[in-house]
């Protein structure tokens, strides 16, 4: 006499045809471990300050991040009087003064002179300036929240 199985040859075939499968769709909805993320670290006697022209003035060295693809933060020198003209970023930018004085200006904000310490956020596509102020060069750190773009204001005739 031959034994009954409860299960199924049919049934048997199935489970263990979808077996791989579920296998994968298992480990797929397992978290992964994320890469590990270096740090950074960096004294300002190592920084490389370049300019880019615009205006010739301004120097500065990428820190952290890729602005061409998200978050970024950058360390900058404006020479004594140098003038940032108005201009705007789609990200946020945040600027906090390491030594000099800066005054800054923002669309519908009064004109501020802020000395070492001193923070300022411009919302992305707020309009906004800033010039050294000091007999020696500002220094700043500058953030910006997301991929880095500038679009400057149209010169007044």
């Amino acid at each position: 006499m031959r034994k009954m199985n409860a299960v199924s040859g049919r049934t048997r075939k199935m489970f263990f045809g979808l077996s791989p499968l579920a296998i994968v769709f298992a480990a797929a909805a397992v978290p992964r471990a994320q890469a590990p993320h270096h740090g950074v670290v960096a004294p300002l006697s190592s920084v490389k300050l370049e300019s880019d022209g615009q205006p010739g003035c301004l120097k500065f060295a990428l820190e952290n991040g890729d602005p061409n693809a998200g978050p970024s933060t950058f360390i900058g020198e404006a020479g004594p009087g140098c003038i940032i003209p108005a201009h705007y970023h789609t990200a946020e930018e945040q600027l906090i003064v390491v030594r000099g004085d800066v005054l800054t200006g923002m669309d519908g904000m009064s004109d501020q002179t802020l000395g070492p310490g001193g923070f300022a956020m411009m919302p992305g596509k707020a309009m906004h300036w800033f010039s050294c102020q000091s007999k020696s060069a500002c220094l700043m750190f500058v953030t910006f929240d997301g991929k880095y773009d500038i679009t400057w204001a149209k010169p007044q005739k």
